[in-house]
């Protein structure tokens, strides 16, 4: 049934969707007037400009991808730093299929019932990170709630199946909270990855409303374990969501007390029009003042602009760990 609201002059609004049907209740007279959708996408600034991807070893990469028909996340996801990250030797490929057992109200990915494991999927991804010849490697999955191992045997043998056909790259793993089952989480950290990942993605106020089935705490005590255990520890961040700069400033704070070394903050782009809207524009001059604010805190890097993604300058952040 439709809503109803009695405003003034005794007009009774009913709220149905895509007309507001005015019922003037002493004439009865209907009249149906267009409804302008709360999220309809709106106009990207300025600053939001893509460069096209251009140079010899982006190139050189791009033919090879065609060639063999290999997957990776940077075309599937249109990443707008793909030139940028190709040409610099870097690439990202997720794992445990395209199916993810969570809806995020910001993700395009299919949410559903996933298919069943591919075990042979570890060769694949190393053979394609091979043959690509990639120089550092980031790898991201889809949640898979439905397994009791949460896909981090699959994880582990990807790590482990990488380091033996292509021994020079290094990782990131992009990994998600695996519900909290510490176990599985270590599972994955055992390997050693050169970095390991897990975005926040809000902050607290939104959590609930942009992550449905993910818990704020429970991201940081994931990322708070995998400092503990001695690793390159990574989260991000995405703007734009209706958050405060106050909000924002607390979750990095939070981020850094549960030792964090590297942070990304990026403008978030709704998918499509059945997504989170975008509620604002972050200016450049804003997400300057935020990794201002960062290096205080203590992150030793903090990735900031309109078009950074998780992966953005992945390969610059192999820090001494000593």
């Amino acid at each position: 049934m439709p809503q109803s609201v009695l405003p003034q002059n005794n007009v009774k609004i009913h709220s149905c969707s895509p007309h507001i049907s005015i019922v003037n209740t002493y004439f009865c007279n209907m009249i149906d007037l267009p409804v302008i959708p709360v999220n309809q996408m709106q106009r990207k600034p300025d600053w939001l400009r893509v460069k096209l991807p251009v140079g010899k070893e982006y190139a050189h990469v791009r033919g090879l991808v065609d060639t063999h028909k290999l997957h990776t996340i940077c075309e599937s996801g249109n990443c707008p730093n793909m030139g940028e990250c190709w040409g610099a030797g870097t690439a990202t490929f997720m794992i445990l299929g395209n199916i993810c057992t969570r809806s995020c109200s910001f993700c395009a990915v299919a949410t559903g019932r996933p298919l069943a494991v591919d075990l042979d999927e570890p060769n694949r991804v190393a053979e394609s990170i091979k043959l690509m010849n990639v120089k550092h490697a980031v790898i991201t999955s889809v949640d898979r709630d439905d397994l009791k191992d949460g896909g981090s045997i699959i994880w582990a043998e990807t790590i482990k199946a990488v380091r033996r056909e292509s021994p020079g790259t290094t990782m990131e793993t992009l990994i998600p909270d695996f519900k909290g089952i510490w176990e599985n989480l270590y599972r994955v950290c055992e390997e050693r990855p050169e970095v390991v990942s897990h975005n926040i993605e809000t902050v607290r106020r939104l959590t609930k409303e942009v992550r449905i089935q993910a818990k704020y705490d429970r991201s940081l005590e994931a990322l708070k374990r995998i400092s503990e255990f001695g690793l390159r520890t990574k989260s991000g961040i995405m703007l734009g969501l209706g958050e405060t700069e106050t909000d924002v400033l607390e979750t990095m704070q939070d981020l850094a007390d549960a030792g964090i070394h590297i942070l990304t903050l990026g403008q978030y782009l709704q998918p499509t029009r059945n997504h989170h809207p975008v509620i604002d524009w972050i200016h450049p001059d804003q997400f300057a003042l935020y990794k201002e604010k960062g290096m205080q805190m203590g992150f030793k890097y903090v990735e900031r602009g309109p078009l950074v993604r998780s992966s953005y300058h992945a390969e610059k952040h192999l820090f001494d760990l000593q």
